[in-house]
């Protein structure tokens, strides 16, 4: 039987690539809610199927925007939601704030409670994405696991924490069929150019090019991370959501994802530039690339998630970083040249 599935933030990194494995692996209606005047880069792979409506349909609407997301959810009324939209930036929440905290808490209150006006019979499986930056700037050197104490490290941080308490709260006062995931650092292609290894596979694109001296300027390298393909993380995210539907998850679970091959900033660094024949590029701290405080140290218990689902990551983290590397790449011989940032 054919499933509606809703996808907040379809025009991101990941939102995209969830319509694209969804599309793949399914014969579910696909509907993406996005601002009207997002860019549609990560969907144009997905344009003639959009513009057919051959099972993908564009929701325009706005978390901030409690009555396009109720006429959403009455239009739609899906089997499935995946809420991926967010402020997602650690950095640039410093810089703004509250427009991080109204977005990723009162724009999740907002669904949420746009879900709740259905009424009782209307009980969609909902994916509410957290981050693993809600354990934030680590006190000891210990591996998280999804009974950790929270810390906020930053704006982002804490307003992922209140996203993570919304749906654990919905979960238990009104019976929301809620799962909660708590991603690591997850990246690859269109991976957005604010992200670190995305800046820095950025800049070697652009010191081939010739249109950058070969210097990386990168922020603080001392953070210790694991990395994981988006490919991966939805596939995750979609068998959960099965799991849920079934009835063999209960409400308000939470699970970490994560990566299994663990990394210092600088070993990254040293992956992407051995993909470049430009071999004299010099790496340099830029103290705007700094954080006041940086959650540094991440790393995750995933055997919560691998003893629900027969998940683990596919993809290398050398995969992960040659397709992110291309796209830049790609990007730039079409002449699409991206700032300096």
């Amino acid at each position: 039987m054919t499933k509606k599935i809703l996808i907040t933030g379809i025009t991101g990194q990941v939102g995209s690539q969830m319509a694209e494995f969804l599309l793949k692996n399914t014969n579910n209606d696909i509907y993406g809610l996005m601002r009207w005047q997002e860019p549609l880069d990560n969907l144009y792979g997905l344009t003639n199927r959009i513009n057919s409506k051959d099972k993908i349909f564009l929701k325009y609407g706005d978390l901030n925007d409690l009555s396009s997301l109720i006429k959403i959810i009455e239009d739609v009324k899906p089997d499935f939601i995946f809420h991926l939209a967010a402020q997602s930036f650690p950095k640039t929440s410093f810089e703004i704030p509250i427009e991080t905290l109204e977005t990723n808490i009162m724009g999740t209150l907002k669904l949420l409670e746009a879900i709740k006006l259905q009424g009782k019979l209307f009980q969609p499986v909902i994916h509410i994405c957290s981050s693993s930056e809600v354990y934030g700037k680590s006190k000891s050197q210990s591996v998280f696991d999804e009974k950790s104490p929270l810390h906020g490290a930053s704006p982002y941080s804490i307003s992922k924490i209140g996203t993570d308490f919304l749906g654990q709260f919905y979960a238990e006062a009104y019976d929301f069929k809620i799962f909660i995931t708590r991603m690591g650092t997850h990246s690859g292609r269109r991976r957005s150019d604010v992200f670190f290894e995305s800046t820095v596979a950025k800049q070697i694109a652009l010191i081939e090019a010739g249109l950058q001296k070969p210097i990386i300027y990168v922020g603080n390298l001392n953070s210790v991370r694991t990395y994981q393909d988006a490919r991966d993380a939805v596939r995750a995210y979609w068998m959960l959501s099965e799991k849920m539907s079934e009835g063999n998850l209960k409400n308000g679970e939470i699970f970490n994802i994560a990566g299994e091959e663990i990394f210092k900033l600088k070993q990254i660094i040293d992956i992407l530039i051995s993909f470049s024949n430009v071999k004299n590029i010099e790496v340099k701290t830029d103290k705007e690339r700094l954080r006041p405080i940086d959650a540094d140290y991440q790393m995750f218990e995933c055997s919560k998630l691998m003893q629900t689902i027969d998940w683990k990551p596919e993809i290398s983290v050398e995969e992960m970083l040659l397709d992110l590397l291309n796209h830049w790449r790609t990007e730039i011989n079409d002449s699409r040249i991206p700032l300096n940032r």
